[in-house]
Order: structure tokens, then sequence, then C-alpha cells
């Protein structure tokens, strides 16, 4: 049996009057649950609301990949609150040891605050606490699920340079191993100071210069068979593989015939080696300074994605440098799909006073949900552009479009037209809740076969902050 002592150890219910206590046994129902037991099952109907008295207790949602939970113990209530429109469960409630509380129907809500008016301003309290919480669970979730949806490519992204860094190595120390050797086989040709002189300024010439262009592969091929046909004609060792680093050095056969000239012939061959072996070292180096500078890079967008800087919840932040660095989180999906990517950027937008960590998920969210409708080959544009006191950000797509009659639905919590597994539908709920209620923005879309735009405004300045309304009260009665 509920007594009153039990309702006056819940915090909410705190400080009553006694008639109050007797009035809220009068119509609760005491309830007792096994481990594992349903409170509500997912799905149910809400329509009652518990005062958990002992126990422990866990709300699911089944079926959901990374799914919520919340875990409540004795002195919570839960389920329906007063002022909540939900109308059915999206969650399972469960008992996780045995427990006990009282459970009081939605019919005697009316009479409830009625007869205990100070229960108003504390339920719409707890209401409000909920929402904040479903708030931060959600975004949280999301982020965790963008990681796993970016780290696969990220590994990818930064497994290539690392290989190019470990192989260039590897290459470059036999080629140093190598090179006592063949600078001990030129200085037995008894070359003369300005014939030395000659073949050392023509490798500084071609190291010291700036990066060649890279030549078209029918052009670079042609190159390479007239270079490796002459060091064949002159008795060369190596000859093909000595003239894939002449030319990626921007060396032909003209070069090779001013050395020749200047060179007895017995030593050209030694003196050619020799240079080689130079060249392919500086190339070496050139593709382990790539390989870390693209590492470098990789690292400076993780930074500036996830802000690991930022102290302040909101601060100046730069809009571009924020899609640039989601771009190349999601590199390695666009190069899967061989999207092609247009920018077009106003340069006269100013930084906005923004949360760049929430703002990167906006961005992750719409432009993954881009890659995934387009075709291979497929386009994506992204377009920014001030309009008076606020930015706006148009991301378009020519992917198939969104079916007719679910434009509304897709920013429904949960909703989703992918494959099971493929997705959460928890994207574009999150991206409207923090363009919509955390930077007071909006966000909306245009979707016809081959091109679909998703529109976001912010303010470019932050406005003040509105109190939580109806909406958020209806957002708290869905968790």
């Amino acid at each position: 049996m509920i007594t009153p002592d039990e309702l006056r150890a819940v915090p909410l219910l705190a400080g009553l009057e006694e008639e109050d206590y007797a009035f809220l046994v009068s119509i609760a129902e005491e309830v007792e649950y096994a481990p594992g037991q349903a409170l509500a099952p997912q799905g149910a109907p809400a329509d009652v609301m518990w005062i958990m008295l002992e126990g422990e207790f866990q709300y699911v949602q089944e079926g959901v990949a990374d799914a919520r939970v919340f875990v409540g113990e004795a002195g919570e209530v839960t389920g329906l609150l007063p002022f909540s429109r939900m109308t059915h469960f999206s969650g399972s409630i469960r008992a996780i040891t045995r427990t006990r509380g009282a459970r009081i129907h939605r019919d005697h809500f009316a009479e409830m605050l009625r007869r205990i008016p100070v229960l108003e301003g504390r339920l719409i309290g707890a209401l409000t606490d909920r929402v904040r919480e479903t708030t931060r669970a959600e975004q949280q979730r999301d982020k965790l699920m963008a990681l796993g949806r970016l780290s696969a490519g990220l590994a990818h992204e930064m497994n290539n340079p690392a290989a190019a860094l470990r192989r260039g190595t590897s290459h470059l120390r036999a080629r140093l191993r190598a090179l006592p050797e063949r600078t001990a086989s030129l200085a037995g040709c008894n070359l003369s100071v300005v014939q030395f002189s000659s073949l050392a300024a023509l490798q500084a010439r071609l190291t010291g210069a700036e990066r060649p262009r890279r030549l078209p592969p029918l052009e670079a091929s042609a190159r390479e068979d007239a270079v490796g046909e002459w060091l064949d004609g002159h008795g060369v060792e190596e000859a093909w593989t000595l003239a894939e680093t002449f030319v990626a050095s921007g060396m032909g056969p003209e070069e090779l015939d001013e050395l020749a000239s200047t060179l007895p012939g017995a030593a050209l061959r030694d003196a050619v080696a020799w240079l080689g072996g130079g060249l392919e070292a500086e190339l070496l180096l050139r593709e382990m300074e790539d390989a870390a500078t693209r590492i470098a890079e990789l690292v400076a967008s993780v930074k500036s994605y996830s802000h690991m800087d930022e102290t302040q919840t909101r601060a100046e932040t730069d809009l571009h440098e924020g899609v640039e660095s989601t771009l190349t989180m999601l590199s390695y999906k666009i190069g899967e799909k061989n999207a092609r990517i247009e920018r077009d950027y106003d340069p006269a937008l100013p930084h906005l006073w923004a949360n760049a960590g929430e703002l990167n998920q906006v961005w992750t969210n719409l432009l993954d949900n881009a890659l995934d409708a387009i075709a291979p080959g497929g386009r994506i544009s992204i377009r920014t552009v001030r309009r008076g006191d606020d930015a706006v950000v148009e991301v378009r797509d020519d992917g198939p479009g969104i079916p007719a009659g679910i434009e509304e639905r897709i920013w429904e919590p949960f909703f989703t037209t992918k494959d099971v597994g493929e997705g959460s539908g928890l994207g574009l709920d999150i991206v409207r809740r923090i363009v919509v209620r955390q930077h007071r923005g909006d966000i909306g879309v245009e979707s016809r076969p081959g091109d679909t735009c998703f529109r976001v405004r912010i303010p470019i300045h932050a406005p003040d902050p509105a109190p939580i309304g109806e909406e958020a009260l209806h957002a708290a009665a869905e968790a």
C-alpha cells in the first residue's frame, strides 16, 4: 500500500500539505514490476504517469541503431506528464531491478492540478528538464553516429599518406646506401673539375627548380619511351627505371644530350647512374613531404571540424572553413562516389557568431545525405550568400529527389527512407534542432527529380536566447 511518507520522499512532491498526499494516494494505483518487465512497451498508448518509489528502470528505443537509453531510479517521476501532447511511447520503459511505484492515469490530471496547484509549475519544470536532457542526448548520439560514419573514411585517408611515408623511407634508405658506391664509381672516371661541376650544376638545377607540371599519362609515357631509348642506346643499366625518374624530374633527351657533350663516353654511364640516384632521392623526399603535409592537413581538418581548442560555446565562426573541414572528413566517401563538388562561396560573407561544432554537424548530415542520394559521378553544389543580417547556405544535389508526399516527414525523428541499418532517421531532426532552436535560423528544402536543395539560414549576429516554449514542450513529450 502506498503511504504519504513514501510520496513525501519524492523530490518533486516534497513540501505538500497532508491532504495533498492523501489525495494523491487516493488516485494512485500501486504497481510492482519484476526485473526486465515492461512498465510500458514501445508503441503503447501514453496515458499514465509513474511516481517511482523503489528500484531502477530504463527507457530504451528498441530496434533503433545506437538507441538512446535513460536510466532512472526511485524518487523520479516519469511517463506521461501533464501538458504533454505525447500519444504513444516512442521507446519502452523496463524495470532493471524489482521496481515499485504509484501509477496515476491521465484522467486524474485535471483534478490533481486543480487540487494541488503548486504541482503545475513543478511538472512544467520537469518537462522542460526532459527536453534539455533529450536534446543533449540526441546531439551527443548524433555526434557519435557521425563519428562512426566518418571514421572508416578518415582511417583510409590517414593510411594512404602513412603508407607513402613508410614506403618512401624504405626506398630512400636503399638509395642512400647505394650512393657511396655510385660516387666511388664516378670518382674513378677521373672527371675534370669543369666536367664534375657541370654534372653537379645539372643536378642542382633539376632538384632546386619548381616542381615540373604533371604530364598527362600519354605525354608522360611518350617522353619515358624517348628517354629510355636514349639511355638504352648509350648502354646505361636500368634504363627504363631511370627514364621514369628523369621524366618525373623534368629531364628529357635534350638535357641528356647536353650531359653527354660534356663528359667522356666512358664516364657517361656512371654519371647518369649517379645523377639518377640523386634525382630519385629528391623525388622520394618530395613524396614524403607531400604525405606528411596531407597528414597535417587531415589533423588540422579534424581539429577544425571538432573545434578541440574551443572553450566557449559560441565564438566567431568561419562558415566556409567549417564546410571545407566537413568535405575533408567526407573525402573518402566523395572519392568512392566519384562525386563532383562545386563551390560558389560569397567572399564577402562575414564570420558568424555561432557554435562551430554544432554547425559542422549540420553540414555533415546535409552533405552525407546528398552523397547517399547521388549516383556515381553525380554533382553536389554548395553556395553561400549574405541576405541582410543572415548567412544562407545551399546544399544542392542532382539525385532522384525526395519522394512525393514525404517532404514534411523527413524532419520527423526516426523517419528515414534509407534501408534498415543505413540510417537512424535522426540526422535531419538534429539539423533542424541546431539551426532553428540553437541558432534561431531556419531550414527548408525544395526537391524535384535531378535537383534537391536544402537551404539553411543562420543569423550572422547571435540573437537573444529565446525561452523554451510550447514547441520545446511538445518535443519533450516525444522523448
